[in-house]
């Protein structure tokens, strides 16, 4: 192990891979201008309804010379459910560079745990928030890598004494609103799990859920048209961001009805539903999914119930695998801040027997994806989000590849 301190902190101001959008101003009914919104936000914070996703790249210059980085990201629907507001990233680079710069100079780089402890400390800063703890706790893991000349997952697994290989970790893409090109695309690539499918609105449900229920029975058409090998058989992962509830008027009965119909469309392959119902809180939130999640066994359904919304923090995870409130939880690394939480929160998951999935934002970065790409290969997640962007290859090729490389590397 090398003994290296760091010696300073440098932030540069950047860019996400997609956008930030005012989720409030959207269910609205903001309208459409091309890839634009018209009107004004509702979420403070918003220069726009739709407005270029920042990001701040945050590098640690360390004793020996070499320079860990991470980046300070926030996820496409900031400032809702319980989030953070948009980082505005020249004030957070300077913030950085400068206030927290005084805090990490001279810190030894020996141990990831003992580095992320500081981060919660940090949230007292005027501006430091989750984006920025983030991307810290990103250059932390690198910087404690290079020191123990190991890769970022076995750093990890050494630390948190994880035992076990790293393996590839199944792959879960987005298809934004291209909804029928980019699954074509998943399809060709043989992706674990798709296509997300953007539900953002109640227009794409229609009446009686029939849009819907239209597009699932599509994508089940359409893996088994383009399938090369029967034995490809990807889960049916559906995003509808609890318009579904909405729809339904928070009426569980005929909700636990549609979901079946889901069902039987997905057929003959698994389906997954994030965020069926927003309860309005995290406590109502939790009791009406494990009530829904309770009615589908009871109708012997086995549609996998995902929590995203109201789940952004480790406690709150925990408030859920506790209530069995979800088969799967999204852990969304840029809304639980320093990455030692989302170790946290996938071994919190196992010990419920709870589904982990490493997820986050289109809006991140190459990088933030690819450190991710580590903490779901040393903890053995059970699915990971291709991010970031909404092109499909673009994260299909980040995350895939970092995972090649490391297991490669691990082999020799």
């Amino acid at each position: 192990m090398r003994d290296c301190k760091i010696t300073d902190t440098v932030a540069a101001a950047g860019v996400g891979a997609f956008f930030f959008d005012d989720q409030l101003a959207v269910r609205h009914g903001a309208a459409r201008d091309g890839f634009a919104f018209l009107g004004e936000p509702l979420t403070p914070g918003y220069e726009a309804v739709r407005q270029p996703a920042t990001a701040v790249s945050v590098m640690l210059r360390l004793s020996d010379g070499y320079v860990a980085h991470g980046d300070c990201v926030a996820v496409q629907y900031s400032g809702v459910g319980g989030r953070d507001p948009v980082p505005n990233g020249e004030q957070l680079a300077s913030l950085l560079e400068h206030e927290v710069a005084a805090e990490m100079r001279g810190l030894p780089t020996q141990s990831f745990r003992e580095l992320s402890g500081r981060l919660d400390p940090l949230s007292a800063l005027p501006g430091f928030g989750t984006a920025a703890a983030y991307g810290l706790s990103q250059a932390m893991l690198d910087a404690v890598a290079h020191t123990r000349d190991a890769s970022m997952a076995h750093t990890i697994q050494a630390e948190w004494g994880l035992d076990g290989r790293l393996r590839r970790v199944p792959i879960y893409a987005q298809c934004g609103e291209a909804r029928q090109l980019n699954v074509d695309k998943m399809i060709l690539r043989e992706v674990d799990s798709l296509p997300h499918g953007l539900i953002n609105s109640p227009a794409l449900i229609g009446p009686d859920g029939a849009l819907l229920l239209d597009y699932v029975a599509w994508v089940s058409r359409r893996v088994q048209e383009l399938r090369r090998d029967r034995s490809y058989r990807p889960i049916l992962h559906f995003d509808v961001y609890g318009l579904l509830g909405l729809v339904m008027e928070m009426r569980l009965e005929p909700l636990v009805k549609f979901l079946l119909r889901m069902e039987e469309a997905a057929a003959p392959f698994r389906l997954r539903v994030e965020h069926p119902l927003d309860a309005g809180s995290r406590a109502a939130q939790i009791e009406q999914m494990a009530e829904l999640r309770s009615r589908l066994r009871e109708a012997d359904s086995s549609v996998q119930l995902v929590a995203d919304e109201w789940a952004n923090t480790l406690a709150e995870i925990h408030e859920f695998n506790e209530s069995g409130a979800a088969d799967m939880i999204q852990i969304k690394t840029p809304d639980l801040g320093g990455l030692h939480h989302s170790v946290e929160a996938v071994l919190d998951c196992q010990r419920h027997g709870v589904l982990a999935h490493i997820g986050g934002s289109c809006s991140e970065t190459d990088r933030s994806a690819r450190v991710c790409a580590h903490v779901a290969m040393a903890t053995h997640a059970d699915q990971i989000l291709a991010k970031p962007g909404m092109g499909v290859d673009e994260g299909l090729s980040i995350v895939t590849n970092e995972m090649a490389r490391t297991l490669r590397l691990d082999c020799t």
